[in-house]
């Protein structure tokens, strides 16, 4: 049997993650001393995986490690996004971290592990590799939800991040197994290849689809698979909950695009049915849901739910009838949707850190009271990203709700354009909440906001960011565009 080196050229960032890993853990247990150390260690790996994926990138498609891996570019894209977003939220929450005494190399080790997971699921080319990295990035996030280990309410919340997310992943896993023993490989390509000439066993393969479909459905947090992601919003701190609303959502989306699309294309009329249901039910329950809450970390969680269920909206938009001349607009209007709800949830839960200090968690609606008198500026920003959270004009929320809708449309769908509009309008009362309380509300505390530098001025570029791609979104839209049609 003879042995083909693999090109490892392509997956430079993905080693590169891997080795500082080893470095961080190395670092961190000869200078345990040195509190900033794997703070800073993991800020450079980010950076330089960046610039490493960005000279890596290659216009067209290529596989190596027997076709296990991919490089296109969606895959890179994604994982630019994901760098960023993780970068972001880690100097948010140091602060934070700081303040409650669990500032520590460790934190940042498994925020590094976790995304050398979410870089294997990105750019998957088969289902192994697609479990090794959705494995690697849910267990880091178990542990970073338990890391407080002091807190009763954060042990919890992993318990049952842990339980569920167990759950989801033998439901995938048992997905991915009917797929193979449908179509007799773990390839997408070979899968699609299968299902396309119609040599699998279409009840097997229907069996593997509703699993599959299940186990996506909770790595977005969508109805009826949603039930963990208030209590663990919630239930962690707050610099982790950042992370979990952000750059896991960008894999999550991947890892649907690649089994959805990339493998079981020809079948989309039986997933889209299905994502239709969790579409519709998720951006009802989300929005109703989070009228009633008080906590604003859960009515986030409820809003991130009715977001994630605009997403599935444009990947179920995609093809008409076995038309599949809609499928790149509906996926590119999907994926700026993905990376439109980053910018906005690291924006809304860097507010929350903000607010926050030793000793005091700003988790309630009523926290945000008087804010404009306090700090005008930054009542502006939480304004500019409630707005936009809302759909309301001219932010970025706007066009990725538009965009959808226009999918949604454009495929036949104009009821579902209807509910999801709707809902958006009544789920704007729970957005306009937190501005009015901002806005007309006395303050209960009246001293200024004391935060550091880098994290005002972060925040700060973050909120007017959503202003500026409200008022110019063509640009992202087109680089999500471009980067799907040079990948399909």
């Amino acid at each position: 049997m003879n042995f083909v080196v693999p090109d490892f050229y392509p997956a430079s960032a993905e080693i590169f993650v891997a080795l500082m890993a080893l470095v961080i853990m190395l670092a961190s247990t000869f200078a345990r001393g040195v509190r900033w150390l794997g703070y800073a260690l993991t800020q450079v790996t980010l950076i330089a995986a960046a610039f490493i994926t960005i000279f890596t990138m290659q216009g067209e498609v290529s596989y190596t490690f027997s076709n296990l891996f991919v490089s296109d570019l969606m895959g890179g894209f994604l994982k630019l996004v994901i760098y960023f977003s993780m970068a972001v939220a880690l100097l948010y929450g140091r602060g934070y971290l700081a303040d409650r005494n669990i500032d520590k190399p460790e934190y940042y080790l498994l925020a590094l592990l976790m995304t050398l997971g979410m870089m294997v699921m990105v750019t998957s080319n088969h289902m192994l590799p697609m479990y090794i990295g959705l494995e690697m990035m849910s267990l880091a996030l178990y542990t970073m939800v338990a890391f407080d280990r002091d807190s009763g309410r954060s042990t919890e919340a992993a318990m049952k991040y842990f339980v569920l997310g167990a759950l989801a992943s033998g439901l995938l896993l048992y997905g991915m197994s009917m797929v193979y023993g449908a179509t007799g490989t773990l390839e997408f390509s070979g899968i699609a290849q299968s299902v396309y000439n119609q040599a699998s066993n279409q009840t097997v393969l229907m069996f593997g689809l509703v699993f599959l479909v299940a186990g996506i459905s909770f790595k977005l947090g969508v109805v009826p698979f949603h039930m963990w992601v208030p209590d663990v919003y919630q239930g962690a701190p707050t610099a982790v909950t950042l992370v979990i609303a952000t750059a896991p959502k960008l894999a999550a989306f991947a890892m649907a695009m690649r089994l959805l699309v990339w493998g079981l294309f020809d079948v989309a009329q039986q997933w889209q049915t299905m994502l239709m249901f969790v579409a519709v039910a998720s951006i009802a329950l989300g929005n109703v849901a989070a009228i009633a809450q008080q906590n604003i970390k859960r009515m986030l969680a409820y809003s991130g739910i009715s977001h994630m269920g605009f997403v599935v909206l444009g990947l179920l938009s995609g093809v008409v009838e076995g038309d599949r001349h809609f499928a790149l607009n509906a996926y590119s209007s999907a994926m700026f949707y993905a990376i439109a709800y980053v910018i906005m949830s690291l924006a809304s839960f860097g507010m929350v850190i903000l607010l926050s200090r030793a000793g005091f968690e700003a988790e309630n609606i009523e926290d945000f009271k008087g804010l404009n008198k306090r700090s005008p500026w930054f009542a502006l920003m939480m304004m500019f990203v409630m707005f936009s959270m809302a759909g309301i004009p001219f932010f970025i929320g706007f066009f990725a709700k538009l965009s959808v809708l226009q999918a949604v449309v454009a495929a036949g769908y104009f009821w579902l354009a209807v509910v999801a509009v709707v809902m958006s309008v009544i789920g704007a009362f729970y957005y306009l909440r937190v501005v009015k309380v901002m806005y007309f509300d006395a303050p209960d505390d009246t001293s200024a906001i004391h935060a550091p530098a880098e994290l005002r001025v972060l925040l700060s570029a973050n909120g007017l960011a959503i202003a500026a791609l409200g008022l110019a979104p063509q640009m992202l839209m087109s680089l999500c565009a471009y980067a799907l049609l040079a990948s399909l």
